[in-house]
């Protein structure tokens, strides 16, 4: 595994790989990148930010090219989007794999396609977490904060994060918040098993929405990572759902299973989710039970992870330890090459 590094006073490219930002709210993106420059960060931002047509922001061909040209920009430190979207899959068949330097991505939600690719096929780590347009507030609740301590690891060292005292349970845009988010109800992290659980291996992961659909790709080829990356080690999954009701859900994690991605998976982690509709009595709870008697192995879920912030920031390919006791856990990750 191959770590970027962190710089003090890093330069960040903000580019748009899936959607951008009309204009009616481009100044979210301006105050978004004018906090990053008073924290002490350079920003530079591309042309796909600022379009957003058709469901993405620019043309396939034309998201690629820029988000290759920030990453081989020496000028530019690491690379984070102003948000996710719907169609980033479609880039990449024109990203340069082969080509990317060590820089850090930061992102989610749809981005999470690119994260996962990048890893993958490379074995530079990645970073699922906050997106550029939520670190636009006065100051970071305590989790999302931690993603600059987060990138700030070094080769072999390692970083702990615990679960939030408090998640938001719906967006109030009409009540702005000087820390972006309206963090109002407790956190509890929950297991299938009821018990104590600990977990440990390589993570991996992203929105279940968007990565489902990189089974069968190039850019999904888990055994060769496995085999060539991480040294054989286990795959701690973290999954979230953004808007799959059950039935849809577990078929997706039925294909991931036929695929391969669960062998030698040693746990799985489901983030919080506003979706997770049930279907005729079946709940999620359900699909989390069925899939870890078929499976055999411990599932987590209600992390803070997602898109029902607040959300820690998991390095695919990082070494993870996790414990959770009584609603309340713990995520060790280690930088282990």
């Amino acid at each position: 595994m191959n770590y970027p590094v962190f710089k003090e006073g890093a330069t960040i490219g903000v580019t748009a790989p899936s959607s951008g930002v009309p204009s009616e709210l481009h100044d979210l993106v301006k105050l978004s990148c004018s906090r990053m420059q008073s924290r002490g960060f350079g920003v530079v931002c591309g042309e796909t930010v600022w379009t957003q047509e058709k469901a993405k922001s620019s043309p396939a061909q034309v998201r690629a090219n820029e988000f290759n040209t920030m990453m081989n920009n020496d000028a530019i430190d690491m690379i984070i989007p102003p948000w996710g979207g719907e169609l980033l899959i479609e880039i990449l068949e024109y990203i340069e794999f082969e080509q990317l330097p060590s820089k850090w991505i930061l992102g989610y939600s749809d981005v999470s396609a690119l994260l996962l690719a990048v890893t993958l096929k490379t074995g530079l780590a990645t970073a699922h977490g906050t997106n550029l347009v939520d670190l636009r507030g006065e100051y970071s609740d305590e989790t999302t904060a931690m993603w600059q301590a987060i990138l700030s690891t070094k080769t072999g060292e390692s970083v702990l994060q615990h679960s939030s005292p408090k998640y938001q349970k719906e967006w109030t845009h009409a009540d702005p918040s000087p820390c972006i988010y309206h963090l109002t109800e407790p956190t509890y992290w929950k297991t299938v098993s009821g018990a104590k659980t600990n977990i440990q291996g390589r993570l991996l992961g992203g929105c279940i929405d968007i990565i489902r659909h990189l089974v069968g790709t190039p850019f999904g080829d888990v055994r060769h990572f496995q085999k060539h990356f991480i040294h054989e080690d286990p795959i701690v999954w973290y999954l979230e759902n953004c808007e799959l009701p059950t039935t849809d859900l577990r078929r997706s994690l039925v294909q991931m299973k036929l695929a391969g991605w669960f062998e030698h998976c040693s746990g799985i982690l489901f983030g919080r989710s506003s979706a997770n509709r049930p279907v005729e009595g079946y709940t999620v709870e359900d699909v989390y039970q069925e899939l870890a008697a078929e499976l055999q192995i411990p599932i987590v879920y209600d992390i803070d992870c997602g898109h029902v912030p607040p959300q820690i920031t998991l390095i695919n390919g990082a070494y993870a330890e996790i414990e959770v006791d009584d609603g309340k856990g713990t995520v060790k990750q280690v930088f282990k090459p």
